[in-house]
């Protein structure tokens, strides 16, 4: 098992990589790894963030686009002030124009007081926009003018505000496919476009998942008040193996629901549900995928049964021994045996980072 202590250590020393981007940066942001991919993007955030230019941040669902825009702000010479988010998706339309620009009283009806706007509330710092795909298009063109002008008018004033705000958007869409289609406006891409910066997968970051694992563990065994300080190695491959298409958001959640299961000093994770997923949602990819996919399959008809006439083995014509050696190399274990294998070679959190930088 690997040893989370000794994985520490190493995993602060890649820290010192991050920090170096701002002064406020924090672990708790998502920005760890040491990847060659993720390395250039933390390289990117550093040179970016004094130019104080317009940045639009592209990536997955769950690839930790605030958490790269909290660490722009915080190596910026705006970090004294605000940062401010707005998910342009998680808002209806009707209200996002009085949450971005603020409104006076009895604008609306139901507008009862003044109210400032995410924009204004931001002055001298910095707005985050998320899913900025998602602003409706008759919206467009009064956030444009705000960009560029630095000035607008709340709902229901006719006074002009200015402000000093530095803009980081993000979105999981294409947004130059969505102006071919006239879903956004070229002008507006084009003025969020200044500075483009994308974020890899989880998937395509090799060697971050042992780094990534051994933060979420112990900040979820932390807030449980649990000890945990192993890791079994059918474990890590597994979740080395997934391609965890929600990407870091869910192998957080998975590692907290983990923590949660766990009793003891080692990590109990239901390994067979992330197996299980992986091959019922996308097609084999190399022929290690394809085996794993078919026993997957062969091993569930026969309730997990392995030998006798009509164990799994027989099914797929193998002996007993070579099916365990099978299974043993793919990550696929038994539901029930997942957290009570006691050859399982045991992976402490502190050999964790020492695993992924190679060391």
């Amino acid at each position: 098992m690997f040893d989370l202590n000794r994985a520490e250590d190493a995993r602060e020393a890649d820290s010192a990589q991050q920090r170096r981007v701002g002064e406020g940066n924090d672990v708790d942001s998502g920005l760890i790894g040491s990847s060659s991919r993720f390395v250039a993007v933390l390289e990117q955030v550093q040179t970016v963030a004094a130019a104080d230019c317009t940045v639009l941040i592209r990536g997955e669902t769950g690839t930790g686009k605030e958490g790269v825009a909290r660490a722009i702000h915080e190596a910026s010479p705006r970090r004294q002030h605000r940062f401010v988010a707005i998910n342009c998706a998680a808002i209806p339309g009707a209200l996002l124009e009085s949450e971005l620009f603020g409104h006076e009283r009895g604008a609306f009806t139901g507008a009862l007081s003044q109210r400032v706007g995410r924009l204004e509330a931001a002055d001298h710092g910095t707005l985050f926009l998320d899913e900025i795909g998602d602003l409706p298009l008759e919206l467009q063109p009064k956030l444009l003018r705000a960009l560029q002008e630095q000035e607008f008018e709340r709902l229901g004033s006719s006074r002009t505000t200015r402000v000093d705000v530095r803009i980081v958007a993000a979105s999981n869409q294409d947004l130059w496919s969505m102006v071919s289609r006239n879903k956004f406006r070229a002008d507006l891409y084009y003025r969020l476009n200044v500075f483009a910066l994308a974020l890899p997968p989880l998937r395509e970051r090799e060697g971050d998942i042992p780094l990534l694992v051994s933060h979420f563990v112990r900040r979820f065994a932390e807030r449980q008040g649990k000890s945990i300080d192993f890791i079994p190695d059918h474990v890590l491959t597994a979740l080395e193996r997934y391609p965890w298409p929600g990407n870091i958001r869910e192998l957080q959640n998975f590692i907290e629901r983990s923590v949660i299961l766990s009793r003891g000093t080692e990590l109990q994770a239901p390994v067979a549900e992330l197996v299980s997923r992986d091959t019922s949602s996308a097609p084999p990819r190399t022929l290690a995928d394809a085996d794993r996919a078919h026993i997957m399959t062969i091993l569930k008809e026969a309730n997990w049964v392995v030998g006798g006439v009509n164990g799994a083995a027989a099914r797929l014509g193998l002996k007993r021994t070579t099916l365990i050696a099978k299974m043993r190399k793919l990550g696929l274990s038994r539901p029930e045996e997942e957290q009570g294998d006691q050859s399982d070679r045991r992976i402490g959190l502190d050999e964790l980072a020492a695993h992924a930088t190679g060391d």
